[in-house]
């Protein structure tokens, strides 16, 4: 093109969701404008939400067409029906990898390498935060550059970016505003160093993280109810709970009467459930090569109960698939987790020195995640801190179901 798109935030969300959709839903695509308009307003995967009539997406599909960046077909069988396709990748002459970082920053606006790593898992697969730079500074070097990096602010643990193809809301006085966050610093030195701080900061805590939890699951009803869904779901089948600590959790399923094992990845925490639950099946594993249990084709629940939240945003998906594919069909999987936005360190916990991460992630894009695991019938609930237990975050609970 001899000079580059100016786009309307409208505009911008269109063709974002055609490219979107393009690649994620090829059997809906072209679009017509009803699923066009479905796809701008999705809640998940979009910010801001917006709420499109289809007269407004249908003037600007009409508007793009103009400007030649989308193009109309039609389908011939039955009622003919007009349909639509972008044609701005061809006409930018985009890479498979720009293309996907471009589809995200229309759609999200600015966002930092390590939630771009993320949020393109469907669009095109990177193979790491630094494939996603290397990326973004080729498309700064076009001659026409289709993005630019932000300064970084005050607080925020990377800088973001934006597409230059029109007008980006930021917010006002954003030097004081929330920064975005990369939940893949934790994996900056590489999974197997952040693995290795894990296990030693637990094995450093184990007996006093095992003291702290003697009560259970005392004073935590939500919690019991959840849980005796899972056993009652399981009946006498076999369920795991991954990352199981000292054992407390996999040992109330035991006693609700569900064939319950427990792996973690830490052994003294193993020690620690052994020692406390001597009746009870612990082993030293890890989450990302979960097997089939021996007695069974899979398991009739998975728990990741708080085992998923020392992992980058970028790791989710393959961590989720991994607890996936040993389930039974119509097995659960249940997830614990911490909820917001944001990457907390501890020096010391329990009084002893540590070097742990915690990483809080935001319902939607769990759920999100979820769903494109496969699973269906996804539930989550969301708690506040119970201050008398000493808690200090939100708490995010999910469950789904294997087809």
């Amino acid at each position: 093109m001899s000079e580059l798109p100016v786009l309307t935030a409208e505009e911008q969300r269109v063709l974002g969701s055609l490219l979107e959709k393009e690649v994620t839903v090829p059997a809906s695509y072209p679009m017509t404008v009803n699923s066009v308009r479905t796809a701008c307003n999705q809640s998940s995967s979009r910010e801001p939400v917006v709420d499109y009539d289809e007269r407004v997406v249908h003037e600007t599909l009409r508007a793009l067409k103009q400007r030649e960046l989308t193009a109309v077909t039609w389908e011939d069988r039955g009622r003919r029906t007009m349909k639509y396709v972008q044609t701005i990748s061809v006409r930018l002459d985009l890479a498979d990898d720009e293309r996907a970082l471009l589809t995200v920053l229309l759609l999200r606006g600015a966002q930092p390498p390590g939630a771009l790593k993320s949020r393109t898992e469907r669009l095109h697969a990177f193979t790491d935060r630094g494939a996603v730079e290397a990326c973004l500074v080729r498309m700064a070097a076009r001659d026409q550059p289709l993005v630019q990096q932000l300064p970084k602010q005050p607080r925020e643990q990377d800088a973001r970016w934006i597409h230059l193809l029109g007008p980006v809301d930021l917010p006002a006085g954003e030097a004081s505003s929330a920064p975005a966050v990369d939940r893949d610093t934790v994996i900056a030195g590489g999974a197997e160093a952040r693995d290795a701080k894990v296990r030693a900061s637990y094995g450093a805590v184990a007996s006093s993280y095992a003291e702290s939890l003697i009560a259970g699951l005392d004073g935590l009803p939500f919690e019991r109810w959840l849980l005796d869904r899972v056993a009652a779901h399981a009946g006498t089948d076999p369920v795991v709970e991954v990352g199981c600590g000292p054992g407390h959790v996999t040992a109330y399923l035991a006693e609700a009467g569900a064939d319950a094992t427990g792996i973690d990845l830490t052994p003294e925490m193993v020690e620690e459930a052994r020692r406390r639950y001597p009746d009870g099946v612990y082993e030293v594993g890890d989450l990302r090569s979960l097997m089939r249990p021996v007695n069974a084709t899979g398991w009739a629940a998975v728990l990741g109960w708080y085992s998923l939240i020392h992992l980058g945003a970028s790791e989710l998906p393959a961590a989720l698939e991994a607890l996936v594919r040993p389930m039974r069909s119509d097995g659960w999987l249940v997830l614990a987790l911490h909820s917001g936005a944001e990457v907390r360190h501890h020096d010391s916990w329990f009084d002893h020195e540590v070097d742990l991460d915690f990483v809080f992630h935001e319902p939607a894009d769990v759920v999100g995640l979820v769903t494109a695991a496969g699973l269906v019938d996804a539930e989550w609930y969301q708690r506040g801190p119970m201050a008398g237990r000493g808690e200090s975050t939100d708490r995010l609970y999910v469950v789904a179901r294997k087809p």
